[in-house]
């Protein structure tokens, strides 16, 4: 339909829909300040003129056709007509509303959580703390609080989050949680975006968790037999070098079998783990003893064009997983008796009743030193834990062999 064609205003529906775009933009008049616009492309829509307070003429769009008919877009228009007639400017109340809206958006504990995770990271925290906080925000504590203001986020909020991760025995989530909460509230209310703090005195409503058990771990006297079945052990080459990695270095099963050959100087016999890898800020620096290189070299001429020292089987699976060295173990009876983990109780257990000195089975350990020494030495007692963790493995081959000798090594160190 051609502009030249209309007979009548209002406009009528059959009119709306038929009429054609022309070369330029045009606007056609409705009635009372409504207009009906047609673009180039075809796009129609509605719009208002109306005289500002201040005296100037404004347009003021009230949605697309056809999803505006023509009757809502006449009682729309009838609406902002009133609030013109008020004194106000109805484009201003519309910019204040957004932005008061995009406000309201920064106030979101969404918001304050991703800019205190942010602030977290510019202040060099750990990638793998960070991807852990990220974690666990995304899948606990984001569904539950995030799309809410923070003004309106109260304690009866929080404690539901809280009891929902204690009821499936996470507590040591549901208490680093609590954690953050308080963190990114702390950080909200120093900022000035709210003075809500809601995640205050959850400590005291947590609901008490289990008593730790420790991982299952074998003592000294039950070391030989063991030692003796897990060198004829069936479990293929990859498997079962890792386990042996566990246990010659007392390293975390998740740091052995995430090894890259990238990290390991078997000439120097030095496996360093870089710490975007470990529960710390830096690098750490582990002594291989010779039996480890032996078999690492063993292990080279299998596994050596793969970024991984234990690749895993298919392309869903980049390195062996969590469970393969405990599967190693069970495979030789050990089922229930030793894990993975376990192997970095027995070796601080036995280094320790052999009188090597605390701090430097701490150090092998890789368990967090406090002050600035912890911070930066990322080699930390290196040469003395080169000697102790050879001792500890020619000590293990004694153990394997049924010739024990007592007495205290460490202390001439």
């Amino acid at each position: 339909m051609k502009r030249a064609d209309i007979k009548r205003r209002p406009l009528a529906d059959t009119t709306l829909a038929g009429l054609e775009p022309e070369s330029k933009e045009y606007r056609e008049l409705d009635g009372n300040g409504l207009y009906f616009r047609v673009k180039p492309d075809g796009g129609k829509s509605w719009q208002l003129r109306y005289k500002r307070p201040a005296g100037n003429w404004a347009w003021m769009g009230l949605g697309g056709y056809p999803e505006v008919s023509g009757a809502l877009a006449r009682d729309k228009a009838a609406e902002l007509r009133k609030v013109v007639s008020s004194g106000a400017d109805p484009l201003e109340q519309k910019r204040s509303a957004k932005a008061a809206a995009d406000t309201a958006k920064t106030r979101t504990f969404r918001a304050a959580a991703d800019a205190w995770l942010k602030a977290k990271e510019e202040k060099g925290l750990a990638p793998s703390t960070l991807n852990k906080i990220r974690t666990y925000l995304d899948k606990d504590i984001l569904p539950a609080l995030g799309d809410k203001p923070l003004d309106e986020i109260t304690r009866a909020d929080c404690a539901k989050l809280q009891a929902s991760i204690e009821a499936r025995d996470a507590h040591n989530v549901a208490e680093k949680c609590r954690t953050w909460i308080n963190q990114i509230f702390g950080r909200a209310i120093g900022l000035g975006l709210t003075e809500n703090d809601p995640g205050s005195r959850l400590r005291d409503i947590a609901a008490q968790a289990p008593k730790t058990q420790q991982h299952p771990h074998l003592l000294e006297p039950e070391l030989g037999e063991f030692l003796t079945a897990l060198k004829n052990t069936p479990s293929r080459l990859t498997a079962r070098t890792a386990a042996w990695l566990c246990i010659w270095t007392a390293s975390r099963p998740g740091m052995v079998r995430l090894a890259e050959w990238k990290e390991l100087d078997l000439e120097r016999a030095i496996w360093t783990t870089p710490a975007a890898k470990m529960k710390m800020r830096r690098d750490f620096v582990c002594p291989l003893p010779r039996q480890a290189v032996a078999a690492l070299k063993d292990l080279h001429c299998l596994t050596g064009r793969s970024r991984w020292l234990f690749p895993g089987v298919g392309a869903k699976n980049p390195t062996i997983s969590e469970n393969t060295i405990n599967k190693v173990f069970a495979t030789i009876g050990y089922k229930s008796r030793l894990v993975g983990h376990g192997t970095r109780h027995t070796a601080s257990t036995l280094l320790r009743e052999h009188g090597w000195p605390k701090e430097h089975v701490e150090a092998q350990l890789a368990h967090k030193e406090e002050g600035i020494s912890g911070v930066y030495n990322k080699a930390q007692y290196l040469e003395h834990r080169v000697t102790m963790m050879q001792w500890y493995a020619d000590h293990l081959d004694v153990l394997a062999d049924g010739n024990v000798v007592q007495g205290q090594f460490g202390k001439a160190v």
